[in-house]
This record gives structure tokens, sequence and C-alpha cells, in this order.
């Protein structure tokens, strides 16, 4: 019997509302102090990891907003009928290098859900794909995430 209703294909081609952000040196230097980087471009703020991005257009959630595995309920797959989740891989191409000052507005959408069944039982498979634009509205980063819920 499938897992996913008429009312979860539903939610193909949703998107979450956009977000605009400033890159500044301040903050690229955090995260690269925060994930132990050793890259002087990344330490002097002049230079900006691929990590940083797809955390750059989230809120910064409250304890309590945690759930068990330490990440925060997923507006876009939250009350599938799988919830726990595991990174199925990322594919990220930089349209151009990001750099400080740069005024950037992020839209994640789900592009694709997909239920298949193997030997340890049906998983759902969630492709999400993040584009981030310049205030020209040119690309300046796109990935594309996939998911994978058990």
């Amino acid at each position: 019997m499938p897992l996913l209703t008429e009312e979860h294909r539903a939610r193909v081609g949703r998107s979450t509302s956009p977000r605009t952000e400033t890159v500044t040196r301040r903050e690229i230097r955090r995260y690269a102090v925060a994930t132990r980087q050793r890259d002087p471009r990344y330490l002097a703020g002049d230079g900006i990891t691929a990590n940083l991005f797809t955390r750059f257009f989230e809120d910064i959630p409250s304890l309590d907003a945690l759930q068990p595995n330490g990440q925060t309920a997923d507006p876009l797959t939250h009350g599938l009928p799988l919830a726990r989740q595991m990174a199925g891989g990322s594919e990220v191409t930089f349209h151009r290098p990001i750099r400080p000052g740069d005024v950037l507005t992020g839209v994640r959408t789900l592009t694709g859900l997909e239920e298949k069944q193997g030997r340890r039982g049906a998983a759902l498979f969630c492709t999400l794909e993040l584009r981030v634009t310049d205030a020209a509205g040119q690309p300046v980063v796109t990935e594309v995430h996939k998911r994978i819920l058990r």
C-alpha cells in the first residue's frame, strides 16, 4: 500500500518564502571558526564555503524547536509519512563567487517526491532545490539536495 497520498504529492512545486540576507565578512569568519576551516580566505572573511549559504537563509532556531536529531522541522517535508531523515547528497553549482556585501535572496523548493520499497522497507526520496540570486536577480548558487526519509 503506497505511503504517499495525492495531498503529499501536491506539495511538489511548493516553495519557501524568499529570504534576503546580506553577506558580511563577520558571518563568513564566524562560520569558518565554527567549522574549523583553515583556509585563510575564509578566516579573513574573503571567501565562502559551500555549506554556509545553505544555512544562511534559515532562521536561528530556539533550543526547544530542535528535534531529537538536532534538526528543525522543514516546512517543505514536515508531516510526510516517514519522519527519520538522512542526507542523500547535494549537488552545488556556483554561478559566480560570493563576496562580502552581496545581497542575496534564497528560495527553497520541493522539486521531487518519490516512494521506493527496498530491503529495509519503504523509503521516501525528496529532492529540494535552493536557488540563490543577487540583487539584480541573477543566479549566484543552485543547490539540489536529496533527502531520504525512512
